[in-house]
């Protein structure tokens, strides 16, 4: 690996260790860790993969606030069979390409919504806290990181 590649996986480290343990000690309640797992794959795309779409404020809100909300209401109404976490599943990503809000991480929102018989609570904490907070770490980090950007378009 050459050097800049060396510096710039450094950066990304430094601020993904940054955004993702703010996150866990912010929004972690010990209930259920596997609500934050997302935003695990989240960090990747916001701190390595900043230019892709899927980065973007309106994949990174809309894909985990849509995804978590589909889980939700599918519990909600149908409970949790498997039946239910297979159709919460295919009704994110039908919105998320519909709506062009991809973001694969989210994908993994409404099978945790389903599995741990979530409230509509979640969506604020640990949903909306969580994103809401790796994009403002990814953002802060994008203007003290020379030469990147964050994000690189809002629509």
């Amino acid at each position: 690996m050459d050097k800049k590649r060396i510096y710039d996986l450094g950066w990304s480290a430094a601020g993904a260790s940054i955004g993702i343990a703010i996150v866990l000690w912010v929004v972690a309640d010990g209930g259920s860790p596997f609500l934050l797992a997302s935003l695990g794959g989240s960090m990747v795309f916001l701190f390595t993969l900043t230019g892709t779409e899927a980065a973007q404020p309106r994949a990174l809100f809309g894909g985990h606030l849509g995804g978590a909300l589909i889980g939700i209401l599918a519990f909600q109404f149908f409970g949790d069979a498997l039946w239910v976490s297979v159709l919460a599943v295919v009704l994110t990503m039908v919105y998320m390409v519909t709506t062009r809000t991809i973001h694969p991480p989210a994908g993994a929102n409404p099978l945790f919504m389903v599995h741990h018989h979530a409230g509509i609570y979640v969506l604020l904490k640990p949903v909306l806290l969580g994103v809401g907070i790796l994009f403002l770490v990814a953002f802060v980090w994008s203007r003290v990181r020379p030469g990147k950007s964050y994000p690189v378009n809002w629509k």
